[in-house]
Formats: structure tokens, sequence, C-alpha cells
């Protein structure tokens, strides 16, 4: 492999632009390489500081991003790392996020390619998750916190500048979605009653992970009135039940959002994740009589023949196929709040582990950095 600063200064690798905030804005738009929002410039020195936690070949594809299917190097994502104004021991987390997007069940190219307004969700659970501080308290899906934000606007500016999900031509979202500037979170494990999502998902809890999901944005679920289990999940209910959802057409995997106080009313009526996976399945449903007549005869009778061929315009459609569809997690801080997420659909979600390159698992990100 040649040296860093070879690949980094090899031709074509290097504009020469103006050293002046507004003339690199104005260069990358120009070129397509920002998502709206000012950049920190990708220099050489900048770069090469954020591939101080990577332990992968510098110019070896980690993945490859459709829909154009470009090779993500780990310079290339490191460029794109430092344009959206990660630190360097997030570029770790940036690269475990583009892994797991790139799991067949995802569905990258789809989600990519959609008129759906999707964008990838990163759920961060372990203990890496604390020492970089990603945001699982208040406003933890909103903005401010510098690694929540970075982190996902990383991964959006690797899918628009490596993928090419060029809005018009690789990705054809309608109206897309704020979430697409950046939709990443961790869970609030220290407020929650039940077991971390990784631990749910059979890794050890001493892991670090990341969950990806083909997310809309967030749905609020307002109830501060309950204060039985029964009362808050009917709220959630009904804030799943919505007829232009593609989950009510597709086995996608939906989330809910617990927010601590809600989460801590629901387990002490004794409910689990999966009893809490069970009532919803059973209850967020609409009478398919709410649907158009159309999307009756096209999407039920005809697309899911064995279940609505012959069924009563009563039947009840169902928001997840099966109770363990549904992933729940809790983040946020404190008020009586909550979010659904619903998702694309086509898509499975996806969780790995932040591992080193010879499969051990990292327990501090301190371990990756070189040098």
């Amino acid at each position: 492999m040649s040296s860093l600063a070879t690949m980094l200064k090899a031709p074509g690798a290097l504009h020469e632009v103006d050293d002046d905030p507004e003339a690199v804005f104005e260069f990358l738009c120009s070129k397509g390489w920002s998502d709206g929002l000012p950049v920190i410039p990708p220099t050489p020195d900048r770069v090469e500081r954020m591939l101080s936690f990577c332990d992968r070949d510098f110019d070896k594809p980690v993945v490859k991003i459709p829909p154009r299917f470009g090779a993500a190097t780990p310079i290339r994502v490191a460029a794109n790392a430092v344009m959206a104004g990660c630190k360097p021991e997030y570029f770790p987390l940036v690269l475990l996020a583009l892994e797991a997007l790139a799991e067949e069940p995802y569905n990258l190219y789809g989600t990519q390619a959609t008129t759906h307004p999707c964008t990838p969700m990163l759920i961060f659970n372990g203990p890496i998750a604390k020492e970089v501080g990603i945001n699982a308290g208040h406003n933890a899906m909103g903005n401010y916190f510098r690694a929540n934000a970075s982190i996902g606007r990383a991964v959006r500016l690797a899918l628009v500048n490596i993928g090419a999900a060029i809005p018009g031509t690789g990705d054809m979202a309608t109206a897309g979605t704020p979430a697409k500037f950046s939709f990443c979170v961790a869970e609030n494990e220290a407020a929650s009653p039940w077991e971390p999502l990784h631990v749910e998902l059979g890794f050890p809890k001493e892991s670090s992970t990341v969950t990806v999901i083909a997310a809309e944005g967030p749905h609020n679920i307002n109830d501060h009135e309950s204060i039985t289990a029964e009362g808050i999940l009917t709220m959630v209910a009904g804030t799943m039940t919505i007829t232009g959802s593609n989950n009510a057409y597709y086995a996608g995997q939906p989330c809910v959002a617990f927010g601590p106080e809600h989460a801590q009313t629901v387990a002490g009526d004794g409910m689990s994740k999966a009893d809490v996976k069970q009532w919803l399945f059973e209850r967020a449903t609409l009478p398919m009589s709410r649907f158009s007549k159309e999307g009756i005869e096209r999407r039920f009778r005809r697309k899911l023949p064995e279940q609505y061929a012959t069924a009563p315009l009563d039947a009840p459609v169902r928001m997840v196929t099966k109770p363990e569809d549904l992933i729940v997690i809790v983040t946020g801080g404190a008020g009586k709040h909550s979010a659904y997420v619903p998702t694309f659909g086509n898509t499975r979600s996806v969780t790995r582990a932040l591992k080193r390159a010879d499969g051990e698992l990292v327990k501090s990100i301190q371990e990756l950095k070189r040098g």
C-alpha cells in the first residue's frame, strides 16, 4: 500500500480553492459535494487526522454504496467525516454505520433511490456511544450535540458523494425529510427499565453496536394523562395506525422510542418488551375500510391475496407483520413524550458490533488509535 501522504496528494485528489470559508462553500456546492450546509474543508492534514482512529487499509473499499456503487474507502469516507464536522474518534462509528447499511437486508439501493421520505436512522448502544458523547437524553433526536449531528451527517454525505444519492437523479424522494441531514441517537440505557436493544438482539452488554433502520422522521406521542401501561400503549397504538404508512403494506420494522417516563410507567405495570410488542401487534390496527377503494383493490386484495382477497372491509390491517418486527428502544430525557418512527417498509434493520480488523470487540475507542 502506498503511503497515506501519497494517496492524499494523488492526481485529481486535490482541488485548489481560495482560503476563504465562503469560497470553499461555493466551490463544494458547485460540485454537488455538500448537503446544502457549510462544511469543513477536507484538507490532507484534516483527512489524515480523521484516519488516526482507523485500523483498516486506507485505500481498500469497506463497502460499495449504491446507486452508483461507489467504493467507500476509508480515505473517501474520512473526507466526508471531516466535512461533516466529526472528531477523529467518531470515525469508526461512521464506518460501522456504513457497513451495516450495506448489508443486503437493509436494501440500501431501494432506500437510496425510492420516492419515499426515508433516511438511515442510526441507533447506537453500548459503552462507546457514551464514551464519544452521543446524546441519549434531552433532545436526543434533535440538534445541538456534535456527535449525533456530525456522525449522522457524515453518513449522509457519504451516501451522496460516494453513492451518488443526488436529489432528482439517484435520490428520487418526492418531498424528502429534514432527517436526511442527520438522524443519529443513542439508547438511554441508564434510564431504561428493559434490557438495551443490542442485548435483546443477542450481543454482549459490553459490546458497542449500531442498529440502522430506513426511517421516516419521528412522530411525537404526547401523553401527559395516562398513568397505566394500557393508557400509554393505547396512545402509542393510535399514533402507529397511519393509512399512508408503508408499514401497513410491507413487512417492515418500525420503531417505538419510549421516553424514559413512559417506559417506567409501562414497565411498572409488569410489562416486558415482548409484552409491549405483542400488545401493539394486536391493537395497532386499522379496518381495511379506512383505505381508499383503489388501495383496497390494488394493494390489499391483489398484492396480499392470502390475507385480503375475500376479507371483509372491517378486516384489521396491522402495522407490523409479527410482534418481534417492532423495534422498541428508550431514548430522551424527562417529559411525558415518546416517538414513533415508521420505516420504508421493504427493508430490515441491521445491527453490527464495533470490532477491530482482527475481529475482536472494541472495548474503548482508544484501542483503534494509531501510533
